[in-house]
This record gives structure tokens, sequence and C-alpha cells, in this order.
């Protein structure tokens, strides 16, 4: 089975919106071992839609349509669906109700144009799921399909593993179970991992499955992806334990979490088993790890908050890593939390290499420290700086 993504819209190919659904689907199709060969972006033009969805059709058996399904005059996906199928459009009146009562509840009137949403290809089906005013579709074209979901992402992914995702599946006449895991890693980079995982990489050449790729994910890590196909569930969930063990055994600390698990949910987690509170001195860091923890600690039990200020931990005559110390143990007690964090960059005066970062976690009283090289530029060096003192703070408290 191969299903082609086609991207619609303007917008896309002005940079004003990112596509992130085309590499979201060509994550699930992967997963659910499903060929994608082609992904194709195409602006709002009549002809231009068709040529693509016909050229699409040629290729694969089953071509995806994100947006253009909404009410506006340049939504214009379901005409064009309409004429590659050499139908009709017609209005499906239990659509037309939901959208008029989507409106209503909101206590919004409802522009006429709206209704263009409910106008169906004769012979397509709606899309159960309709989390939005515009509904989905599924087109047969004899033994071909062409699906049809909105641009916006939440709604698009609804209707994909809903209803798209299992259809594929059944025309694909799948019997296997295509299951994956995810192993957060920090600490090692992506060729760092790929050395470890050399002699594995070959073993699982020979096996077929399960099979491993990396995915680089800044602030998140990088993820190391375990993919499993079998003849069903259990099957699959037994391949991917006895994998996750063996590369656990190989990389050891530097998997912090598995699949939805984040840096700072690990490290929440940890604080609570230990009755811990924390707060932080964020200097370079500019903010990004008070957001990022009081995002996960909404009640701010644990993430009892902290400062941002750039000067902190500046000159003073000491030596860098001795000012993030101080910093730590400063804003532990200015917050009466019982471990306290911070990060610092020394000035260029002081003859560090770009990039260079001081990490430093009070607990207690007792000071923890480490020297870490990150990337040179503003953002990533912030980025980089929080996982990597949470990570020091994890490793402490596991040890």
């Amino acid at each position: 089975m191969r299903c082609e993504v086609l991207a619609i819209g303007t917008e896309l190919l002005l940079g004003i919106i990112v596509d992130s659904n085309s590499a979201w689907l060509g994550e699930q199709l992967a997963l659910a071992g499903i060929d994608c060969y082609f992904q194709v972006k195409v602006g709002d033009n009549f002809g231009r839609i068709e040529a693509c969805i016909r050229q699409a059709l040629d290729r694969s058996d089953a071509v995806i349509c994100c947006g253009g399904l909404g009410p506006t005059q340049d939504d214009i996906t379901r005409d064009v669906i309409a004429s590659v199928m050499g139908v009709k459009l017609q209005r499906d009146a239990a659509i037309a109700a939901k959208i008029r009562h989507m409106f209503e509840s909101r206590g919004r009137v409802m522009s006429q144009n709206n209704l263009r949403q409910a106008d169906v290809p004769i012979g397509a089906t709606p899309i159960a799921q309709m989390p939005g005013t515009a509904p989905g579709l599924v087109c047969p074209m004899g033994d071909k399909v062409i699906y049809a979901t909105p641009g916006v992402p939440n709604e698009m992914h609804e209707m994909f593993l809903g209803t798209i995702l299992p259809d594929l599946r059944r025309r694909a006449g799948q019997a296997s179970v295509i299951k994956s895991r995810v192993l957060r890693t920090w600490g090692m980079s992506e060729s760092g991992l790929a050395e470890v995982l050399e002699k594995r990489f070959d073993e699982l050449d020979k096996l077929g499955t399960p099979t491993i790729a990396f995915q680089a994910s800044g602030i998140d890590g990088i993820k190391v992806r375990i993919v499993a196909k079998c003849d069903d569930e259990a099957a699959a969930a037994r391949v991917l334990d006895a994998e996750e063990a063996l590369i656990r055994g190989l990389l050891g600390e530097v998997i912090f979490g598995v699949d939805e698990q984040s840096m700072e949910t690990v490290v929440l987690d940890l604080l609570r088993r230990k009755g811990l509170t924390f707060a932080a001195a964020e200097t370079i860091t500019g903010g990004i790890l008070s957001a990022r923890m009081s995002l996960a600690d909404a009640a701010m039990a644990t993430y009892r908050g902290g400062w941002i200020d750039p000067a902190t931990g500046s000159g003073g005559g000491a030596k860098p890593e001795q000012r993030a110390a101080a910093a730590a143990s400063q804003v532990r007690a200015q917050f009466g939390a019982r471990v306290g964090l911070a990060a610092i960059a020394p000035e260029a005066a002081e003859g560090y290499r770009p990039g260079t970062v001081f990490l430093a976690a009070d607990i207690d009283g007792a000071a923890h420290g480490e020297q870490v090289m990150q990337p040179p530029d503003r953002r990533r060096m912030r980025e980089f700086s929080v996982i990597s003192l949470l990570n020091l703070l994890r490793r402490t408290l596991s040890a």
C-alpha cells in the first residue's frame, strides 16, 4: 500500500505556515507499515490541485489531501475532488445541521458561506470525526481512494487516527500489528548513540524486526524509536520489551524517559517521591525552565518558582562554577525550597570557549556541578542548558 500526502494552501508555499501535517502523517504512515514515497505542497489553484491529485493517483494507492475544506472562496479542495471523481457536489443535510448547531451552541451567528462545508462529492462519505466545522471526506476512486481533511492539525489528527488509518489498513489487507516505543535520551550525541548501537543495527538488519531509528528533538532530547511488526499486540509488546532492555543495557543513564515522558515530568516525579521542592535561578535560560516546569506542575507544588536575571552569577572575581553554585544556593533559600538550580555562561573576558556553560544544583546545602559545552548560538544554548540542568538534577537524585 502506497499513500501520498498532498498539503494544500498558498500560505504553505509562502512560508507563512509551516507544514507540520505532512511530517506527522509521514511518521504515522511509516509506523503503520504504509509506504509514503511522495509528499507534495500546492497552492490554492484549481488546476494545479487537480493535476497533483491525478498524479498522486497514478503512482499511489491513496492520497491524503490536507487543507482547503473551509468556508471561504479559496477553500476549493472538495470542488477539485468532485471534478477528479467526475461527479457533482451534493449538500449533506445532517452535516449542515451539525455546523449550525456548533455556531448556536457558542452563541454565534453563522454566516451562510459556512454551509459550503456541508457539500459532499456524490459517492464520497463524510468522516465521522468532526471536531471543527469542516468535515473530512473518504472518496473512493475504483480500487484507489482520496481522503480529505482540514489543515488544522488537531482536526486532521483525529480524522486520520479515527477513520483514515483503519481504512488504509483494511485496504492494505494488513493482518500484522505494528507497535513502537520511544526511548528519550540526553547526554550523548546522535553520532555517539549510533556508534554505541552499531553492532545492534547490524544484528537487526538480519532479523528484520524490530527496527531502530533516531530523531533529534532539541530541548526534548534525542529519541530512539523502536518499531516492531508482529502477528499480534502481545508478540509486539514482548519484542519491544526485550529490545528496550537490551538498549538500556548499552546506553545506561543516558535514557531518561519513555514515549511521552519529558525531562520535566521525570524530574518532577523524582522530586515528589523524595519529598523535595525546587527553585531556579535563570540567567542564560531566560525563563524557559520556569515556563516548562510551571506547565508540568500547574499547582506549583513542587516547582516553587525562580527569577530571571542575566546578571546573576556574573563577575565578582569568583570562578564561574563557584558563581553558579552560589546562585543555586541563593535561589533555594529565597524560595524556601530544598533544591536550587542555576546555569551560567562565563563572560567572554574569562577565556572560555563559546558555548561553555556551568550547571549547579544545591540539594539541602550540598553542591553538585558540571561543566558542559552547548551550541554557541543563543537559542540552542538556552534550550540545551535547560534540559542539561534538569538532567544533572535527575542523575544526582538517582545516584
